[in-house]
């Protein structure tokens, strides 16, 4: 056998080192050449799912803008799904407007996008029916072809809404008025002691809009007195009027002959809203009185906005020199959605479309989703909690709106009591001081906006309505008085898309002198109009059909029809205000 010799294995040794430095170089030059190829894919990879990301979420964006220019129902917060990746999307409330934020997430590239809506000075109804904290109540076979929006419960029974029903629930409660310091009272007043001090009454102004919820008392009683009333009434020349806006019995068994704190609850299923700057009367109303029965209120000096009074609640009234010791309780009120009894009287939705969504919903055939945190008597449904509780949604007229068209009234010139009878007129722009009738068949022409500091009635056949050459512009008549629409009086618009507005800025019926009616009263075919009171109440009756209707609360009754157009969620106006939100930003953040 042949031996291989050291040569041979040098040879060896050399050709393996040989192989070896060769891959390895061939390894290095491969790696060279495909490392950049790796990289530039991974990084298109990241490119392609951030871009996604970012896609999404200007979708998420996009969608929540949509729902809020267009009246759309959404939730403050809202997760929207695509192919196994998601993007959040937030509503905030801004000075101006709302901020909607979206956050989408592809495969843990987070890409943020935010939007800033201003409602600037446009106007816009989005709704068939737009409530405040008064909220809405629908019976005798009325039907709401549209949507209804309430910030506070919708109470229905016998009614239809083709449509989605919203009801959110109240601001968080608040002690918007106290007197309560110090701890013992300094002084205090008897009431029911005698005719002259029969009842008890404190004089009050709350800051913030909201509905009624409770109230203290820090009272004491001697012998044994009758249960007593608790009544809020408004002012009357600086005396609480003859005029009950809320009222609740006050028990003499919850009350001691020590002093303490005692509470009253006002009803919250269609609750008073308060308005700031306006004076009310927290009464306290007795139907006897008793030398030795009687009741005693921890008294001070120190309430800045209010005084105490004893007297006869519809007679006359002393002042005390006083304040009582009080609180008042508002907001923290639920929505609630649907009739007094479970007896499915109120149908929501058609054709499997129109969700309900408040905090309770009871006794209601719906034919959409139905989202709610509590809810029974539904038929054959039941409560979707992925919503939570609706947001409270603000009134689409601003005092500035309101103002620029009384502005633009004026500019036209000042007329008395204006009355059209059988024959025809024109007016506009102009401001009325006093009350316009319009009646006897007579028709009435707008060629601008009308301000009326009283009130404004249509009736017996009477007519107004807008030029030919407005086109697809709408007008308003703005009253500080009531406004009725009844015995066939009716108002038009002419071309599609144009619409007669009619306005009150009244409280009624929760103010002096109003004799019970509401701020508008719209009874009988009314045309293509738009009604608002956001500070009173909407009465709609005896077959009333109207556009759309805005107001602090609303009562719809007999028949009444509201067939909602489009068209009114950006109207535009010959002066004064344009209607419709406008995008202020719209960034990558």
């Amino acid at each position: 056998m042949k031996k291989t010799g050291k040569a041979g294995k040098r040879g060896g040794y050399a050709m393996i080192i040989a192989v070896v430095f060769f891959l390895f170089f061939s390894s290095l030059i491969a790696f060279s050449i495909t490392a950049p190829v790796v990289a530039r894919i991974k990084i298109a990879n990241d490119f392609l799912l951030t871009r996604q990301s970012l896609f999404l979420s200007e979708a998420g964006v996009e969608d929540m803008t949509y729902r809020i220019a267009n009246g759309k129902t959404y939730a403050n917060s809202e997760t929207l799904a695509l192919g196994g990746s998601t993007t959040t999307i937030s509503v905030s409330s801004v000075s101006g407007g709302v901020q909607v934020a979206s956050s989408g997430n592809v495969a843990s590239r987070i890409q943020n996008m935010q939007a800033t809506l201003a409602s600037g000075g446009g106007v816009g109804f989005n709704y068939g029916i737009q409530t405040g904290n008064g909220g809405f109540v629908l019976n005798g076979g009325s039907t709401i072809n549209g949507n209804i929006y309430s910030n506070a419960s919708i109470n229905a029974v016998s009614a239809t809404i083709n449509g989605t029903a919203v009801a959110a629930d109240s601001p968080a409660l608040l002690a918007d008025q106290t007197n309560d310091s110090p701890a013992t009272p300094p002084s205090s007043a008897n009431f029911r002691n005698a005719a002259a001090t029969q009842d008890f009454a404190q004089s009050f102004q709350v800051s913030s809009k909201s509905p009624l919820n409770y109230a203290q008392f820090y009272i004491k009683k001697t012998g044994s007195p009758a249960n007593a009333t608790v009544i809020i009434a408004p002012d009357n020349g600086g005396s609480p009027a003859n005029q009950t806006l809320s009222s609740v019995t006050l028990a003499a068994s919850a009350i001691s002959t020590s002093f303490g704190w005692v509470q009253v609850s006002f009803p919250t299923s269609t609750p008073l809203t308060l308005i700031p700057g306006a004076t009310y009367w927290l009464v306290i109303q007795n139907g006897s009185t008793s030398g030795s029965s009687y009741y005693t209120i921890g008294t001070n000096t120190t309430y800045a906005n209010g005084a105490g009074m004893t007297g006869k609640y519809g007679g006359s009234w002393t002042a005390l020199g006083a304040d009582g010791y009080f609180r008042l309780y508002t907001g923290g009120i639920h929505s609630y959605i649907g009739g007094a009894s479970y007896d499915g009287g109120l149908t929501i939705g058609t054709g499997g479309v129109g969700d309900a969504w408040a905090y309770d919903v009871e006794g209601t055939k719906i034919d959409g989703n139905l989202y709610c945190i509590i809810g029974s008597h539904n038929t054959s449904k039941t409560c979707d909690t992925s919503r939570g509780i609706p947001p409270s949604v603000s009134m689409p007229f601003t005092d500035a709106n309101l103002q620029s068209w009384k502005d633009a009234a004026v500019a036209g010139g000042t007329l008395g009591s204006t009355t059209v009878g059988s024959s025809n007129a024109t007016l506009g722009p102009a401001k009325i001081n006093g009350n316009l009738l319009v009646n006897g068949g007579g028709t009435l022409t707008l060629n601008g906006p009308l301000w009326v500091t009283g009130t404004v009635t249509i009736t017996n056949g009477g007519k107004v309505q807008l030029p030919s050459n407005y086109g697809k512009n709408s007008e308003t008549i703005i009253a500080d008085g009531i406004i009725t629409i009844s015995g066939g009086g009716s108002l038009g618009s002419g071309a599609a898309g144009s619409f007669l507005f009619v306005v009150s800025t009244s409280r009624c019926p929760n103010d002096i002198n109003c004799g019970g009616s509401s701020a508008i009263n719209v009874t009988g075919g009314a045309g293509a109009i738009a009604a608002t009171a956001q500070s009173g109440n909407v009465a709609l009756s005896g077959g009333a059909v109207i556009d759309a209707i805005v107001g602090n609360s609303v009562s719809a009754v007999g028949g009444t029809t509201v067939n909602y157009n489009s068209g009114l969620a950006s109207p535009s106006f010959k002066s004064g205000p344009s209607g419709g939100y406008s995008i202020n930003s719209w960034a990558q953040n």
